[in-house]
């Protein structure tokens, strides 16, 4: 069995339809895929209406908030005191997202505590997914 860490934080929408002007995503990660992390939109804040969930590397996330950092569909930077922003870029538009920066750290070192970086490499099943890989389509 494995632990899977979510955290609702509170994110400030600054380029997004509908403008919902601040909402709780939600951040995860899941050993099971260790170089991943996730955040979970709830569907009033999309175009959709539907819960969107945007998946990209934790050392993105972590050197976002230091630097600059991202070339494509998800960037991340610091900015100002306390807030990091993500940006997200999709053929529908684009989403400029505020977080407080201590609940990114918050987060990550929670990750940090399940699988160290660098470690990573340790969780991977390599034989499921060769397994899956070498699945026959139906």
């Amino acid at each position: 069995m494995s632990t899977v860490i979510e955290q609702l934080v509170e994110a400030r929408l600054v380029a997004a339809a509908p403008r919902v002007p601040t909402i709780s995503a939600t951040l995860q990660y899941d050993p099971r895929d260790p170089f991943a992390v996730r955040i979970t939109f709830p569907a009033p804040a999309t175009l959709e209406g539907v819960e969107v969930c945007w998946t990209f590397a934790r050392e993105l996330l972590a050197a976002g908030l230091e630097r600059t950092e991202g070339q494509g569909d998800v960037r991340v930077r610091p900015y100002g005191f306390g807030r990091t922003v993500l940006e997200f870029h999709a053929p529908e538009g684009a989403a400029v997202v505020h977080l407080h920066s201590t609940d990114v750290r918050s987060f990550l070192d929670a990750a940090e505590s399940l699988v160290p970086t660098g470690l990573e490499y340790l969780r991977l099943d390599i034989d499921r997914g060769l397994a899956e890989l070498m699945r026959d389509p139906l």
